[in-house]
C-alpha cells in the first residue's frame, strides 16, 4: 500500500472533505460550518458539527435551525464520530431526527494499478457524465457548482459509445484524494468498472503527490462497501445527519 502516513483525526479529515465538496453558500457558527446548495446532497446542505460553535449547544442548535429556515431549506446537521456526542444529544433534545450512518473509509494511496479498462479523465463533467451520475434524471442548478467548485478536481468516465457506463469524481486536497459520485449504469455492473474508476483516480492523484484516499459510503450500500474493501479502504469513522421535521 506504499509508505504509511499518520492519518488525520476525525475533525481534520472532515474539514478536508468539506473543502472537496463545497457548497455555493458557506457561513460560520464558531467553528461549525454552515452550508447551503439549494438542497443538492446532504453534505452541501448541512451544518458540519466539528469544534466549538461559540454558543451553548441549545442556542447553537436554534441558530442552525434559523439559518436553514431563512433559506427555505430543511435544517440539517452532520455529526461525525464520538466527538459529536454532546452536540448530537442537543439536536435530539430539540426534536431533530437521526438518519442512517455513513462510513468514512480511508487508505494510503499506495502504488496505483493500471485500470483494466480505458478511463477518460476530464477537468469538467460533460452531458453524458452528468446523465449517468443523475441516474437518467435532472440535476438541480447548484449541482454543477458543487461538483466543480473544488480547487483540483477531475471527472472520470468509462465510455461505451456515446454513453458513460460508469463515472466518478476525484478531488485533491492537502495530499488527500477524495472519491465521490461513483455511479455505474445498471446495464454495465459487475464488469469491474468501479475498480477501474478507483484505479484511474488513484493514478491521477499519485501524479500530483497525494498520499491518502478517503470516501464516504452509506452503511446499507453493501455492494459499494465490498468494492471499497477489495480496494483496501477501511473505516475511519462514521457520521450521520439529524434533520428538523416539518
Amino acid at each position: 500500500m506504499g509508505q504509511a502516513r499518520s492519518p488525520l483525526g476525525v475533525a481534520d479529515l472532515q474539514r478536508v472533505a468539506a473543502r472537496g465538496w463545497r457548497a455555493p453558500e458557506e457561513d460560520r457558527l464558531g467553528e461549525w460550518l454552515l452550508r447551503a446548495a439549494g438542497g443538492f446532497t446532504g453534505r452541501a446542505n448541512s451544518a458540519l458539527v466539528v469544534g466549538d460553535p461559540g454558543l451553548p449547544l441549545p442556542d447553537a442548535v436554534t441558530a442552525v435551525a434559523r439559518w436553514y429556515a431563512d433559506r427555505g431549506l430543511t435544517p440539517a446537521a452532520m455529526l461525525p464520530g464520538v466527538q459529536a456526542r454532546s452536540a448530537d444529544a442537543a439536536f435530539a433534545a430539540a426534536g431533530w431526527q437521526r438518519g442512517g450512518a455513513v462510513l468514512v473509509l480511508t487508505a494510503p494511496l499506495g502504488a496505483p494499478a493500471a485500470p483494466a479498462v480505458a478511463v477518460e479523465l476530464s477537468p469538467t463533467p460533460d452531458d453524458a457524465w452528468l446523465v449517468t451520475y443523475a441516474d437518467g434524471g435532472t440535476l438541480p442548478p447548484a449541482a454543477h457548482q458543487v461538483l466543480t467548485g473544488a480547487e483540483d478536481v477531475v471527472f472520470a468516465a468509462v465510455r461505451r459509445g456515446p454513453v458513460a457506463a460508469a463515472v466518478a469524481r476525484g478531488v485533491l486536497t492537502d495530499g488527500w484524494l477524495g472519491v465521490s459520485a461513483v455511479e455505474v449504469d445498471p446495464g454495465h455492473r459487475r464488469q469491474g468498472l468501479g475498480t477501474a474508476l478507483l484505479d484511474a483516480l488513484r493514478g491521477w492523484a499519485a501524479e500530483r503527490g497525494a498520499h491518502s484516499v478517503y470516501l464516504q459510503v452509506t452503511e446499507d450500500n453493501a455492494p459499494a462497501r465490498a468494492l471499497y474493501r477489495r480496494a483496501g479502504l477501511i473505516e475511519q469513522h462514521r457520521y450521520w445527519y439529524r434533520r428538523l421535521p416539518g
